[in-house]
């Protein structure tokens, strides 16, 4: 869920002065445009990200091929769960949305989808996930998936997002529950393994993040949300940036010496993780000298903070094959 969920992977943007027509009633819209809208609901771009820390840990937990249906359940399940909670998300933030540029074409501000049909879209996408993961996987995926769920709508949107500066910091634990339900999915238990790469997820997700809130500062602070870069100078971020990230790759790092990866896995770690760091700590520095006329080049970190977790998952799921 947003690695985002806490976790967002692209800025949209509108131009200025474009009026959208609402007077048109979202059932009368064009039936392909309407599907368009219901799947953007969803925020895939994100979902993509969640899958990609779901799968390979449970390659991990199988030691090799997992049972490719369970594969493909867990997905599904986790799709509908992920989808459900972003749609309640965007029903709860539609006043916020239509003021920000980069969610200003967002289903409801353009009128395509109502808000009625938004929130009972994300019920009953929360509700299947849940019956789909307890009958078809397990109710221990199921309970975690619906926790997850409930964590990212109630606890970061309703409670942390408009409140503090930490939002991202403790909402975020949503988007570090795949790492749990895909170990579930295959054991139907947990160990110190999924732990530790929740720990990672949990550390990773703020640094990335800020960048992009950096970027689009003025969007949060014209509505209110009291995202670190609007209540905060960019060293004073670029520090806790340094921060997070040292202690995300030292994390990282706790996989093999508890037994559970080799080799592969370790080299992929320490390279991925020394790259992260030096990026970290040059935008530190251009932070520190952004008073002298250098530009900040925020989106570096957070392009390279994608890959970074791309990179150390499909090393979670290849190493079993190499020890």
């Amino acid at each position: 869920m947003s690695l985002s969920g806490v976790c967002v992977t692209a800025v949209e943007s509108r131009p200025a002065g474009v009026v959208l027509d609402a007077s048109q009633k979202p059932s009368r819209r064009p039936f392909g445009a309407r599907v368009k809208a219901f799947v953007a609901l969803t925020k895939p771009r994100i979902i993509e990200l969640l899958l990609i820390t779901t799968v390979p840990v449970m390659f991990l937990a199988q030691q090799g091929v997992p049972d490719l249906t369970l594969v493909l359940l867990t997905c599904v399940g986790g799709y509908l769960s992920a989808g459900g909670a972003n749609a309640l998300n965007m029903y709860i933030d539609r006043d916020i949305d239509a003021l920000m540029d980069r969610t200003s074409q967002r289903p409801l501000v353009t009128g395509m989808v109502s808000p009625r049909e938004c929130l009972v879209f994300g019920i009953t996408l929360a509700v299947v996930s849940t019956l789909l993961f307890g009958l078809a996987v397990n109710w221990l995926s199921a309970w975690l998936s619906l926790g997850a769920l409930l964590f990212y709508v109630v606890v970061y949107t309703m409670i942390l997002k408009r409140r503090t500066a930490q939002n991202i910091v403790w909402g975020g634990i949503a988007g570090c529950m795949p790492v749990l339900i895909g170990w579930s999915a295959v054991t139907d238990s947990l160990s110190w393994a999924p732990v530790v790469l929740f720990l990672v997820i949990f550390f990773w997700t703020p640094p990335h993040y800020w960048p992009l809130s950096m970027k689009v500062r003025e969007d949060y602070a014209r509505v209110g949300v009291p995202m670190l870069p609007v209540i905060a100078s960019n060293k004073v971020v670029a520090r806790q940036i340094v921060i997070y990230s040292w202690v995300m790759v030292a994390v990282s790092l706790l996989l093999t010496p508890l037994g559970y990866t080799g080799w592969f896995y370790t080299t992929v770690a320490l390279a991925a993780g020394g790259w992260w760091l030096w990026e970290a700590h040059a935008l530190q520095n251009r932070a520190k000298a952004e008073v002298a006329g250098a530009k900040l080049k925020e989106m570096r970190l957070f392009h390279w903070s994608i890959t970074y977790v791309s990179l150390l998952f499909v090393a979670v799921a290849v190493d079993p094959f190499l020890r």
